[in-house]
């Protein structure tokens, strides 16, 4: 077989350093790059077309869950999650049968979990593995939304956020700005894939770029040419255009 081509993912330069020198003992594998974050990642993957990635799940910014979002099911290699203790993510895993390597590892399970991606790669296993990437990548989707919660990444930590804690949403291009009693957090999700999630639940939407909790709307004036605006109990005035008004009033009347 030929050397095995293994790209390193991870945003703490340490931590590379180390999965680099244990790679570099082995006869079979050739290291093709390293990444320090999630955009640097999906670039690298698809130029060099590793056998094999070492992702690293918690980078700010994109995650390693987000990086394989991005690349889909056709370009997604073989890969070893590696995370510092998550429960989430662990169980998740640990769901899907896939592999993965808790911080701080010791050598010989780096060389366990190194001999079964080998396996995979001799028996052609990366369709079964990629097909169960996309399942658990589903399962984290779900997770964030699981008991209303919204799942926020701060400083490379996850936390999670109710959503009746939320006043309204705010699309940003790829992101959203979520405004909680004075304070926002930033979410990298498109809007309409959040209204997806919490269809029928705790938000609405009133404008190609404004998600509402329904608990926090105190009156609606019109304005001109259909619109309105939307006043939430703290004072802020918000628009809702007419394109979403009719299916805001059937949801209100409800």
């Amino acid at each position: 077989m030929d050397k095995i081509r293994t790209l390193i993912v991870d945003d703490e330069p340490l931590a590379r350093q180390g999965v680099r020198r244990l790679l570099e003992t082995d006869p079979e594998v050739e290291v093709v790059g390293e990444c320090s974050d999630g955009l640097e990642a999906i670039e690298s993957i698809q130029t060099v077309h590793p056998d094999l990635v070492f992702l690293d799940i918690q980078m700010p910014e994109m995650n390693g869950f987000e990086v394989l979002d991005a690349l889909g099911p056709a370009m997604m290699p073989l890969v070893v999650f590696v995370t510092a203790y998550d429960q989430h993510a662990v169980k998740a895993f640990e769901v899907h049968a896939l592999d993965y390597l808790l911080k701080p590892f010791e050598k010989e399970r780096f060389e366990e979990s190194l001999g079964r991606a080998k396996a995979s790669l001799r028996e052609k296993q990366q369709g079964e593995i990629a097909s169960k990437i996309a399942d658990m990548l589903g399962t984290v989707r779900n997770e964030r939304v699981r008991g209303n919660r919204l799942m926020i990444k701060s400083g490379g930590h996850i936390t999670f956020l109710r959503a009746e804690e939320v006043d309204w949403v705010e699309a940003q291009g790829d992101y959203v700005c979520l405004h909680c009693q004075g304070k926002k957090h930033l979410v990298r999700e498109k809007i309409g894939r959040m209204e997806d999630q919490f269809a029928g639940g705790t938000f609405i939407r009133i404008h190609r770029s404004t998600m509402v909790n329904v608990g926090r709307i105190k009156e609606m004036q019109p304005l001109f040419h259909g619109d309105y605006t939307v006043v939430l109990n703290d004072g802020t005035r918000l628009t809702m255009s007419r394109s979403f008004r009719e299916k805001v009033f059937q949801r209100l009347s409800a």
